[in-house]
């Protein structure tokens, strides 16, 4: 039976998430034949000056059924609509892989690992907040080459190689899925939902907070018990077959004064990003900028030539182009479903059905749908494109706050990418750290699940004090 398990998932092969997205705006092409169309009146709020949808306006109209042959055509048209956040995506590629040149994350984090040799909860605790605090502006994906060398000190330390990437995958899940500074996901969302860009920060903040607490202490008692007893470890027997087990933490290097600067400039830059997106009414172009500086200064802060660091920040940016894509293409089945006017009807269903639901459950009725969505579309920013017009719409109908909305998109988009296995950032990095997937969600799916419930519970509390600003 077990041979015949692994024969089957052998032959089969997830779809890239780029053929995923072309069969769901086939499907809504499709759909546009067969759902009756029909429109909601929209209005402007009062209160907001936003343009809201009026819940007791809708009508069928006619339909105007999308031709399928000219899909290409929107997907082109998707790339241009999201030109200027795709823009920001590849320039903070191209910014980042300067810094993973300078090896200044790398000895920082060697530093820390001697520093708290004999203190593993400290170190455990410091690193990961260090990836939470990263992730909170650029995804996980970035990381999938730090795998191999977390996992060299984790052992190097006496803990598993569950503990190295634990510390990227479970840093990185909580930095990235509470959605504090995230381009291309908060930022997206807002976009769509007419929000100043980064407001609500404060509570997505606290989330953060209750999220990292929680999942670090989870962390921190499985590397104290595996310690204890390490045949407790899902990755007791291959972990014994490494050779790289006693790394020399010297081997990455010291801190000197260039790689401190550059880290002093990659906290500068995120400080003025948040500062300019708060009070100087930035925009995602100005984000893209800010990334230029930062790529531009770090390299001259390393004594690159101008050359090199073109060089480099034209890599960073080609490791991008895949998310930028996925960008564009996703924006295309709103827009496909828009010309085709089912986009209404859909909202329409949705509403019904989350009427129907009790009201302290609606908020978490809306991550779990999140959850179930990305199931398909893994990409944070495909996710938004596709989803945020829907749920967006539904949010104002049942009283429900835009920023609650968003909320639950963040949380449902981001947390599940840490068990599907359809997920480039997860299966990329234990991938690379040579980690069996059933082996992670032996140590995972316990801290999933309570990842729901307190997602469910910080979205409930959302939705109850009417998360703002509008």
């Amino acid at each position: 039976m077990q041979k015949t398990f692994k024969s089957l998932r052998g032959k089969f092969k997830f779809p890239h998430t780029l053929v995923v997205i072309a069969i769901i705006i086939f499907f809504a092409a499709l759909l546009t034949w067969i759902i009756p169309a029909g429109e909601y009146a929209r209005i402007t709020d009062e209160v907001t000056g936003k343009t809201v949808v009026d819940p007791s306006t809708y009508t069928n109209v006619e339909s105007t059924p999308v031709n399928i042959f000219l899909i290409p055509f929107y997907l082109v048209q998707g790339l241009i609509t999201r030109a200027e956040l795709i823009a920001t995506i590849l320039l903070s590629g191209g910014a980042f892989h300067i810094l993973t040149k300078s090896g200044a994350i790398h000895s920082s984090i060697a530093k820390v690992a001697r520093k708290f040799s004999n203190k593993k909860g400290i170190f455990v605790f410091i690193l990961t907040l260090v990836f939470a605090l990263i992730t909170t502006v650029k995804s996980v994906n970035t990381f999938i080459a730090f795998a191999p060398i977390t996992v060299m000190i984790a052992l190097a330390m006496g803990l598993d190689s569950i503990v190295g990437v634990g510390v990227i995958l479970i840093g990185g899940a909580v930095g990235f899925s509470t959605g504090t500074l995230n381009v291309s996901t908060t930022l997206l969302a807002q976009e769509l939902g007419g929000l100043a860009l980064y407001s609500g920060i404060e509570y997505r903040a606290i989330s953060l907070v209750v999220f990292f607490i929680v999942s670090v202490i989870y962390l921190i008692r499985y590397s104290n018990k595996i310690q204890a007893n390490p045949e407790l470890s899902p990755m007791y027997d291959l972990d014994k077959e490494r050779e790289e087990g006693v790394a020399d933490l010297d081997s990455f290097g010291e801190m000197n004064t260039r790689k401190w600067l550059v880290l002093l400039t990659l906290l500068g830059t995120l400080v003025v990003i948040v500062y300019g997106g708060i009070n100087l009414g930035w925009k995602i172009s100005h984000n893209g900028a800010a990334f230029i500086w930062l790529g531009l200064i770090s390299g001259m802060i390393m004594g690159y030539s101008p050359s090199t660091i073109a060089k480099y920040f034209v890599e960073g940016a080609k490791k991008m182009i895949g998310a930028a894509l996925i960008l564009g293409t996703a924006t295309a089945v709103s827009q496909v479903m828009g010309d085709g006017k089912i986009l209404d009807p859909i909202v329409y269903g949705l509403n019904s059905i989350l009427v129907t639901v009790p009201a302290f459950l609606q908020g978490s009725f809306m991550y779990v749908s999140n959850i179930v969505i990305n199931a398909l579309i893994t990409s944070g920013s495909g996710q938004a494109a596709v989803v945020m017009p829907i749920f967006l719409p539904v949010a104002d109908m049942i009283g429900m706050t835009r920023q609650t909305a968003i909320l639950a998109f963040n949380f449902g988009d981001g947390f599940c990418n840490y068990i599907l296995p359809t997920s480039t950032a997860l299966m990329g990095i234990l991938g690379v750290a040579n980690i069996p997937y059933d082996r992670w969600m032996k140590f995972m799916w316990k801290l999933f699940l309570i990842w729901v419930v307190v997602g469910s519970v910080l979205v409930t509390i959302a939705q109850y004090i009417k998360l703002g600003p509008f």
